[in-house]
């Protein structure tokens, strides 16, 4: 049975109707028609729209959902060529090629993941370094090249030191960049050569140091869901729903997504799936309850995809039984 059947049992189903798509755009009109001339090769009008963004943390956001759709491989590096002084071609050209090393290499366990994908992973990570550095070059204010570039650090081995570097070279251009804390967060996690402390004390670190209604408290939510997952049965399930964890959960939503002063970002809708999965296995439903309400459906393939099934259907699953206790 798959981790989503052990929580939920075989015979839970759901009631809330059918089971909503995952929207790769996240209803952002502006990401739907870049990803329409990202799959239509239209670099020109997909170059025009990106330069026309200003904020550095909406154009990294949106860059990092146009290097999740496939086939720009094919087309980018004759664009870069078309256009040898643009930064631009270059950083969608590296954070594609981040995205497309870890299809590669899938998400395996290191054990399960075969010479030949080792390989391949290696080969475009150093692509993608050689193109985001390059990038990062020709425009020294830009968040989005250090982004990506602690993802790459992290899939390459790179160490502590190179990730700390990569990590605060994006806050010295945007301090309270959620993402980058989030890659972060993922460095500092046991599996990543960590330990739940580290990662747990720059969670809430970072929570706190933040005004109130900032998007950062997420950081806390996705600790726990990081320590819960790394457990076995009635040790997960001990840790998840103890009370030190679930005021804590609570604390962070309180100072983040249920906070008056937080102002919905870009990609909103994966703190709030984050938050509405914590609670829920923190058998907290009601809170969890008005999360999903807000979401209205707008299911996010991460977190839920950790529990091995349809990250759509376990979003139902536990939406529905919030609905019922809530």
């Amino acid at each position: 049975m798959s981790l989503l059947g052990r929580l939920l049992g075989r015979r839970s189903g759901h009631a809330g109707g059918e089971t909503p798509a995952i929207d790769p755009a996240f209803g952002d009109a502006d990401l739907r028609l870049m990803l329409d001339q990202n799959a239509a090769a239209d670099w020109p009008a997909l170059r025009d729209g990106l330069a026309a963004v200003a904020d550095q943390a909406d154009l990294t956001w949106l860059v990092a959902q146009l290097a999740d759709a496939p086939g720009s491989e094919t087309w980018l590096p004759g664009a870069a060529a078309d256009e040898p002084d643009s930064a631009l071609p270059l950083l969608l050209l590296g954070a594609r090629h981040v995205s497309w090393a870890w299809e590669a290499r899938t998400r395996a366990t290191a054990q399960h993941v075969s010479k030949e994908q080792w390989r391949v992973f290696g080969e475009r990570l150093e692509s993608a370094e050689q193109h985001l550095y390059e990038a990062a070059e020709r425009e020294p204010t830009w968040l989005a090249p250090w982004y990506f570039l602690q993802i790459s650090a992290r899939g390459a081995s790179l160490g502590p030191d190179a990730a700390r570097y990569r990590f605060e070279a994006a806050l010295r251009r945007r301090a309270d960049h959620l993402g980058s804390h989030r890659q972060r967060l993922q460095q500092l996690c046991e599996k990543w050569g960590g330990s739940h402390e580290e990662m747990h004390d720059f969670a809430r670190t970072a929570m706190l140091a933040a005004p109130e209604g900032s998007p950062l408290g997420e950081l806390v939510a996705l600790a726990h869901l990081e320590h819960w997952l790394s457990l076995d049965g009635a040790d997960a399930r001990a840790y998840i729903n103890s009370p030190a964890v679930r005021d804590r959960l609570h604390e962070a939503a309180d100072r983040s997504v249920r906070h008056p002063a937080y102002s919905r970002p870009r990609g909103w809708q994966s703190a709030h799936n984050t938050f509405a999965m914590a609670l829920s296995l923190a058998g907290q439903p009601a809170a969890a309850n008005l999360l999903f309400r807000e979401l209205d459906g707008a299911v996010t393939r991460y977190p839920w995809a950790y529990l091995n099934g349809s990250p759509a259907e376990a979003y139902v699953k536990f939406r529905d039984l919030a609905a019922r206790a809530g």
